[in-house]
């Protein structure tokens, strides 16, 4: 008989709920512009749109909300937000501190089997950027840089990261178009510093590549005004 002291405790599994699809879905719409900033949603209409009740377009509505997605206002219509700068640089500048702490804890724990992991991760990404694939390229984008954080053992600090980069990730998005394969070339050149035990030239990759977003910005407005605020 099995000694049940033995056993693995196992992780709970999580189950998407509706709310959680209907959030993922706008979320992917919205970050990749088919719903445009400044557009006007509204409960009943994306509940009629999912075949799903009003509730969970309100919980998903309102965790956009949090992201910086949309407004909400009462007795107003609901919108998609304009890209903010402010908001862009702000998102900037605490990715940037919370993911070069993390490349620093995980540049003393990276083992070979973690650097052959994140290989792969790029052979996959320069598969979405031959193949135009931008939205594919931009979730294996946030993938890399989530497992540095989860390398690091503080995989947590993504979430955190996420909860900032919503009006960055939209610039990020528009700048794909002709900017994914210098994203990627930058995430080669920084697993090349880390395969090499060059400490400091990761940390100076990754802030230069973390920094092109302020770069490209006042080009990016240029190129789609209306998509900002004024």
């Amino acid at each position: 008989m099995t000694d049940a002291s033995a056993l693995k405790a196992l992780e709970p599994l999580k189950i998407p709920t509706v709310a959680d699809t209907v959030f993922e879905e706008l979320h992917q719409q919205i970050l990749s512009l088919e719903l445009a900033p400044g557009t006007k949603v509204s409960e009943v209409e994306v509940a009629k749109a999912f075949g799903v009740s009003r509730q969970p377009v309100r919980d998903a509505f309102f965790r956009l909300s949090q992201l910086g997605f949309l407004s909400i206002r009462p007795q107003r219509a609901t919108v998609i937000t304009k890209i903010s700068e402010a908001a862009v640089l702000r998102a900037r500048f605490v990715r940037t501190a919370l993911e070069l702490a993390c490349l620093r804890a995980a540049l003393e724990v990276i083992s070979d089997d973690d650097i052959k992991d994140l290989d792969v991760l790029l052979k996959d990404q320069q598969a979405a950027v031959t193949a135009g694939e931008r939205q594919l390229f931009h979730r294996l984008d946030d993938d890399f840089h989530r497992r540095l954080c989860a390398i690091s053992g503080h995989e947590y600090v993504w979430s955190l990261i996420r909860e900032q980069k919503a009006h960055m990730d939209r610039v990020r998005f528009l700048s794909l178009a002709s900017g994914a394969q210098i994203a990627l070339d930058d995430h080669i050149d920084i697993i090349a510093a880390i395969r090499d035990g060059k400490k400091e030239l990761a940390e100076a990759r990754l802030t230069t590549h973390l920094g092109r977003i302020q770069t490209i910005l006042g080009k990016i407005r240029s190129e789609n005004p209306d998509h900002f605020e004024e």
